[in-house]
């Protein structure tokens, strides 16, 4: 079982709930040591005085904050100390806002938020299940680690999810890092209307199970390779293209029947079967559901919208 990063509770206006914060995701990264060439020895850092070159032992090192033209403003651990936030007790909700509102350029890291005792269960998953409902996230501030986090707390596959979002003055304007001329008019006419075209082709379903980190894959087996005393094999050449009206129309062409992962789609389209509604995507239920006449669909669930949309189609099958 993982052990939490972080307890405390969730409170949101008189309701209080007690909680454990969990990392969501396991680093596949791989990592390396470094080694003197042609050796098994480990390459280790020094703290070194880079003016004498002398060693520095670790309680004579101190923070400085350069303020311009080679001078610092020396800032002692107490001192930090006696500023930083003390650690939360606890994650107070201040607002509820609409999932959408939030440009996924804000989030950061993602946590799980459990249950903290047998006590909190229920009170857990009623919160839960009223924020899936809404399609809320709530919105708070709390200190772990002697840092302050801007956080949003989101229903997520019938539990709680927390996600450390970046403050708006963190978010760099596209216009100030992009050599790009934003006031330009987008491209038009045929290249336009090909690129919508090839988008439209290869629209499907959004299924993180269909893809994997290949490069982690490749580096794995470069050293199983090395390690057997095979020689390794390069990575292919990228083809080379020509224009870009010739690649849109090739790609266009390739995308048609196919899915974004190259496989034939199981949406039926152009084949006279009816789509699969559980590998349809929200927007395609809640078309569908407006087709149908089906009221209240735009608050609906992606799952609440296939049983509304099953519903429907079998008493319309009754009726004819």
């Amino acid at each position: 079982m993982a052990r939490p990063v972080w307890r405390g509770s969730i409170t949101f206006g008189l309701v209080s709930i007690p909680v454990a914060l969990y990392s969501a995701v396991d680093d596949h990264t791989v990592h390396f040591h470094q080694l003197q060439r042609g050796t098994n020895d480990r390459i280790r850092y020094r703290r070194v005085n880079e003016r004498t070159g002398d060693d520095v032992g670790f309680d004579d090192i101190v923070k400085g904050r350069e303020v311009g033209d080679g001078e610092y403003v020396v800032v002692e651990p107490d001192e930090l100390a006696d500023i930083a936030p003390g650690r939360s007790r606890s994650i107070e909700i201040e607002s509820f806002v609409a999932l959408d509102e939030i440009d996924p350029v804000h989030f950061r890291t993602t946590y799980w938020l459990g249950p903290s005792g047998e006590g909190s269960v229920n009170p857990y998953r009623l919160l839960a299940a009223a924020m899936a409902r809404t399609n809320r996230v709530g919105i708070a501030q709390f200190v772990m680690r002697n840092k302050q986090y801007l956080t949003a707390v989101r229903a997520d596959r019938g539990v709680l999810a927390l996600d450390t979002l970046y403050f708006a003055d963190e978010i760099r304007d596209p216009a100030d890092v992009l050599d790009v001329d934003l006031g330009k008019r987008p491209g038009k006419g045929k290249q336009l209307d090909m690129a919508v075209a090839l988008i439209e082709a290869m629209e499907a379903p959004w299924r993180p199970q269909d893809y994997r980190d290949t490069y982690t894959e490749r580096v794995e087996k470069l050293v199983a390779d090395k390690k057997a005393g095979k020689k390794p094999e390069p990575a292919p050449e990228p083809a080379e293209v020509s224009s870009l009206m010739d690649v849109l129309q090739r790609s266009v062409a390739q995308a048609k029947g196919k899915g974004a992962s190259g496989k034939a789609t199981k949406s039926g389209k152009g084949s006279g079967r009816k789509p699969d509604l559980d590998e349809a995507s929200k927007t395609d239920l809640v078309k569908l559901a407006r087709k149908l006449g089906i009221a209240g669909r735009s608050t609906m669930t992606a799952a609440e919208l296939r049983k509304a949309i099953r519903r429907a189609e079998k008493k319309a099958g009754r009726a004819a």
